[in-house]
């Protein structure tokens, strides 16, 4: 199986991956301002799951197909971006009615749903696609064997690490939430701002380029 010595370089570049603020912590975040802690956890899952499909996809060959196909990165990379912005725009236009949610005089997003929203974010992340494709097949050793299942163990070592600091970022933005939500103002200016942040967020994936 892997050594320690590739587990921990592992580790320690995957945190520098995740610790730089990207689409998913960002989108953890405007949710976490939006909806609350639970939305934020409930993101941080989504996300997660969202990248573990990835390591599955390199570990069975798709992410090769992914790093040398223009078209395919291409595609994944828009359909990512479209959703952000879809979701962006949609913040923005219901700004108004943030308040209601904490006087209960509307129901908020279940957290099924929010959850899917994570997991569409997580599995079209750019940056999480390069690294899984082009990063994580280095550390495997494959004079030991088991291809597969050190890719595996590998890709769960980066996703216990962005649980852990994505839900710091989700925890730390749904406390300052409380600052906003006393008033209705505050509470429309950070759905837009939020709502504007992902809008822009989906322009910025859309923009990202291959270095090939």
């Amino acid at each position: 199986m892997v050594s320690t010595d590739r587990l921990l370089a592992f580790a320690a570049m995957s945190f520098l991956l995740i610790v730089v603020p990207g689409p998913s912590v960002l989108f953890v975040i405007g949710r976490a301002l939006a909806q609350g802690r639970r939305a934020a956890l409930a993101t941080v899952a989504g996300n997660t799951l969202g990248a573990y499909v990835l390591v599955v996809a390199v570990a069975l060959g798709v992410g090769a197909v992914v790093e040398r196909s223009v078209l395919v990165f291409t595609a994944l990379k828009l359909v990512g971006a479209a959703y952000l912005v879809y979701l962006g725009v949609k913040a923005v236009r219901q700004r108004g009615s943030l308040h209601a949610e904490f006087t209960g005089d509307r129901p908020t997003q279940g957290n099924l749903r929010t959850f899917w929203e994570g997991f569409t974010v997580g599995v079209a992340n750019p940056k999480t696609i390069v690294f899984f494709a082009a990063v994580l097949p280095q550390f495997v050793d494959r004079g030991q064997g088991h291809v597969m299942l050190q890719m595996l163990l590998l890709g769960l070592v980066f996703n216990v690490i962005a649980v852990a600091c994505d839900s710091v970022w989700g925890l730390v933005a749904a406390t300052a939430r409380g600052w906003f939500a006393a008033s209705p103002r505050r509470l429309a200016m950070v759905g837009g701002a939020g709502g504007l942040t992902m809008i822009g967020l989906g322009v910025t994936v859309a923009a990202t380029g291959r270095k090939d």
